[in-house]
């Protein structure tokens, strides 16, 4: 019993050591990053705002939401706030500026985050269609993945094309060199992840793993998950010449071997310190990588950080 109050005390302190050097981080280099002052007059439609005559694929800074459908998974108080990484629903995310959707079902078409069920995808799809029926220019990027542990979904793929068939921008490495304006009026990438099932081809309505990467590490500590995701960014080829989607995460997950296992507090130690990484990537010479960065819970502050790098791109500051 006592080397196990021993650890959790060590970890305790590892957890206060990462938030106090994030801190001391941001103190010390600030968060400032070209068009880091930029605030959209509308979330809503905030790459309408940029001009999609002017703004291609490969400049946007897409921000994005992990684990997107969990907003009513599990039983509230009980379960679901281990489980819950979203408040708002995904037609909510949509509107506040969210442009990539990280969504995991089961056989049965649930959504699921590990053994935790919520509703069926097709609540995914009607939110999703209605933010698209309601706006004109905004390109969103839905990754639908078999959660691990998980079988398949039958004839999955199929029933994805027949429900978003009108909107599919199909696989094609020309996509990234586009124009959202070239690209209209297609404006989901549909990235289906089975698990055992064939991937979607080259040419197929949908894209397949390969064309959306991350380095994802499960860790609770914010420096270490901070530094990681420099790390890996800075491997990356540039967003000009790379042909695939490349995903930065800004959450930290909880552990088992701590006392501290509900999403929100957990992920509150890295959540505030997005702009930070943005400001960061620029310090190390990597923000040329840039190009989905994602967040639990995400706020306006957070979708104004991405919109504001994007802008700068297209003017040629960043």
């Amino acid at each position: 019993m006592g080397a196990a109050v021993a650890k959790q005390v060590e970890r305790r302190k590892s957890v206060s050591s990462e938030k106090k050097a994030l801190c001391d981080l941001n103190n010390s280099c600030g968060c400032g990053f070209p068009g880091c002052d930029y605030h959209p007059i509308d979330r809503k439609q905030w790459m309408a705002a940029l001009n999609p005559e002017k703004l291609h694929v490969k400049q946007i800074v897409f921000p994005g939401t992990h684990d997107s459908a969990t907003d009513r998974i599990g039983i509230p108080f009980i379960t679901r706030p281990f489980a819950q990484c979203q408040s708002l629903s995904i037609y909510g995310q949509l509107v506040r500026g969210a442009r990539v959707l990280d969504v995991r079902v089961q056989h049965d078409r649930r959504v699921c985050h590990g053994i935790l069920l919520t509703y069926n995808v097709d609540e995914v799809i009607s939110d999703l269609k209605r933010f698209l029926s309601e706006t004109e220019s905004e390109i969103v990027i839905l990754e639908i993945r078999t959660e691990f542990g998980h079988d398949d979904p039958p004839e999955f793929e199929k029933y994805l094309v027949g429900q978003l068939g009108e909107y599919l921008i199909h696989q094609d490495d020309h996509v990234f060199d586009k124009t959202v304006a070239e690209l209209l009026p297609k404006r989901v990438i549909c990235v289906w992840k089975p698990r055992k099932a064939p991937p979607p081809q080259a040419g197929a309505p949908l894209w397949n793993s390969g064309h959306l990467k991350d380095n994802w590490i499960d860790t609770d500590l914010p420096s270490t998950k901070f530094e990681s995701n420099l790390k890996h960014l800075a491997e990356q080829p540039p967003v000009s010449s790379r042909k695939y989607f490349y995903r930065v995460e800004n959450t930290v997950t909880p552990q088992a071997d701590n006392p501290v296992v509900c999403v929100r507090p957990v992920t509150g130690r890295i959540h505030g310190f997005a702009r930070l990484f943005i400001s960061q990537c620029f310090a190390k010479g990597c923000a040329d990588r840039l190009q989905i960065l994602s967040t639990d819970f995400i706020d306006e502050d957070f979708v104004n950080a991405c919109a504001g790098l994007t802008q700068a791109r297209i003017e040629g500051k960043a």
